[in-house]
């Protein structure tokens, strides 16, 4: 979608336009060229939070010589619980924030963040889920983006029926499927609040 806030296309050329503006060239120390990716779309957005998951990404969160600064609300650390042969909570290459709890669940190659939980016998794959959420029992979701505090209700299969997805989703050209909480029917600031809160 065109935005009105977009840096290349409006903020920046707006800026040159009233003030003075200087540029520097974004490079390593070794003048190779440093990590940058364009999030404007939520293909991108999707792809540069799923190359995070890989063994050694190129944007590296966890370098000791160049840390990453930010704002943190404080949760207790992630919690994977139960170890049964049918639901054994796990979470394979992926990034899984403070205050999740993986209960029984399977996640790989995906982006979990903080405070969401994700009941038993369900499965995350190849999926950016966004702060709050909640995972009931036994779904299925892969290739997705799942917005802030949206409640997924049991059964629930994502990303594997895309005809069906975009019945009820946003379905991107790369087959990502986006999900917020109006397309569920909930509300962002009160539905998910009632399910769980940490």
């Amino acid at each position: 979608h065109d935005s009105a806030h977009d840096f290349g296309k409006n903020i920046v050329p707006a800026s040159i336009d009233r003030c003075s503006v200087y540029a520097y060239p974004f490079v390593n120390k070794d003048g190779s060229a440093a990590y940058w990716r364009d999030v404007g779309s939520v293909d991108s957005y999707y792809r540069a939070n799923i190359e995070l998951c890989e063994v050694e990404p190129e944007l590296n969160l966890y370098s000791r010589t160049w840390p990453i600064w930010t704002y943190q609300t404080q949760h207790p650390p992630a919690k994977f619980i139960f170890d049964d042969d049918n639901a054994r909570g796990q979470a394979i290459d992926s990034l899984v924030s403070g205050g999740c709890i993986i209960s029984g669940a399977r996640v790989k190659r995906s982006v979990i963040f903080f405070a969401t939980e994700i009941e038993r016998g369900s499965v995350i794959k190849d999926s950016v889920i966004l702060p709050k959420v909640y995972i009931g029992e036994n779904c299925r979701i892969t290739g997705a983006i799942i917005d802030k505090a949206c409640v997924i209700h049991e059964g629930t299969v994502i990303g594997e029926n895309l005809e069906l997805d975009q019945q009820r989703f946003h379905v991107t050209e790369e087959g990502i499927v986006l999900v917020t909480p109006s397309m569920l029917g909930q509300n962002l600031y009160s539905d998910a609040q009632e399910s769980f809160s940490l």
